[in-house]
């Protein structure tokens, strides 16, 4: 498997340690830690052994346990922007939680912090634990889609530098504009996400980027084509996409498959009493694979990313060909995983990428 034909080689990325950790909470060497320090210390090493995007999910409370810290997102993405240089930061955002006025002035802020390098991530809404906490009617799942559509749609033309005005129950605006406007014309890269058929339909209009939760190659595959099939307005760049996956990378495959096996064993001591209980059903990104042992969230180690060093990279290589522009990563531990990841597998998928077709 080469990259030659397939353009640009794959970018990496890492899941910032939001909720302290991506695996097991009781794994011995990763301690269960959100605070802003190692997420900044995390990042800027990142960028600096070659990975070249962070997603920090949001939440206002732990979908682990509610007893559990959090970090919170935005004000770590400002933070993050300032003390990094190159990595590309993509934030999470739930409409529910912002007006869409508020949230185009905020991106534009740490867009101009980050001198162009800001994303957003757009997610709907699936924690409903969470809303009621805060007592924010949660609408039903076909409703929020809706609710999404329409704030993305005043967001963007903020972002393009229109004075918009909106006359709705939703969000009134009257003759809003925004100065100054982003860095890059059009505004922050749109990723967005999500398992359902009002999902893909939302992206294929709307996103630059699709998420895709972990899963085997050939789904990966299937749902690329699906949303290629899928009409894009007219002008609009090709849909884009990133996967989720969790990596379990050694010099032989038996040992991480042994790893794999530790770290299933180790999840299972967790307690896993949390505010989640009883939303998983109601939750298409939890059906993914349901059943079937994994490590990490949104797919985790069901993208098959477990391996030898050399296998590992050539399964990245085939996302690759199959259309993924983005790897968006978890490891456990963190910091040691990702730097043997950087430091044994980032070479060999980019001497993939160099050798002949």
């Amino acid at each position: 498997m080469t990259l030659h034909e397939n353009g640009p080689a794959p970018r990496f990325g890492v899941w910032a340690p939001v909720y302290g950790t991506w695996g097991a909470r009781t794994h011995p060497d990763d301690p269960v830690d959100a605070g802003y320090a190692r997420t900044r210390a995390l990042l800027r090493e990142a960028e600096q052994v070659g990975f070249d995007s962070v997603l920090l999910a949001e939440h206002i409370v732990n979908p682990q346990s509610e007893r559990l810290d959090v970090l919170e997102t935005w004000t770590a993405a400002a933070a993050i922007a300032e003390a990094t240089e190159r990595i590309e930061i993509i934030a999470a955002v739930k409409p529910l939680l912002f007006h869409p006025g508020v949230l185009a002035k905020l991106a534009i802020g740490i867009d101009h912090v980050s001198g162009g390098r800001f994303a957003i991530n757009l997610v709907s809404a699936w924690f409903k634990p969470e809303m009621a906490r805060l007592g924010i009617e949660m609408p039903p799942h076909d409703e929020r889609y809706a609710y999404s559509e329409e704030w993305l749609a005043l967001v963007k033309a903020l972002w393009r530098g229109e004075r918009v005005s909106a006359i709705g129950e939703r969000f009134p605006l009257e003759d809003l504009e925004l100065r100054p406007g982003p860095v890059r014309p059009g505004g922050p890269t749109v990723y967005f996400g999500g398992e359902s058929e009002p999902a893909r339909a939302l992206a294929a209009k709307d996103a630059d980027v699709f998420f895709i939760n972990g899963r085997p190659l050939e789904d990966t595959a299937a749902l690329i084509e699906d949303l290629r099939r899928r009409e894009r307005p007219a002008g609009a760049a090709p849909l884009r996409f990133g996967l989720a996956a969790f990596v379990i990378a050694r010099p032989d495959e038996d040992e991480a498959q042994a790893e794999l096996a530790h770290l299933i064993e180790l999840s299972a001591r967790d307690d896993r009493s949390s505010v989640v209980n009883g939303t998983d059903k109601d939750v298409a990104m939890m059906k993914v694979g349901a059943g079937k042992p994994k490590v990490g969230t949104n797919g985790g180690t069901l993208a098959g990313l477990v391996g030898s060093y050399d296998q590992v990279a050539e399964r990245v290589a085939a996302f690759h060909a199959a259309g993924i522009e983005l790897l968006m990563l978890q490891f456990q531990p963190l910091e040691a995983e990702a730097r043997r990841f950087a430091a044994e597998v980032i070479p060999r998928v980019r001497a993939l990428s160099l050798s002949p077709a």
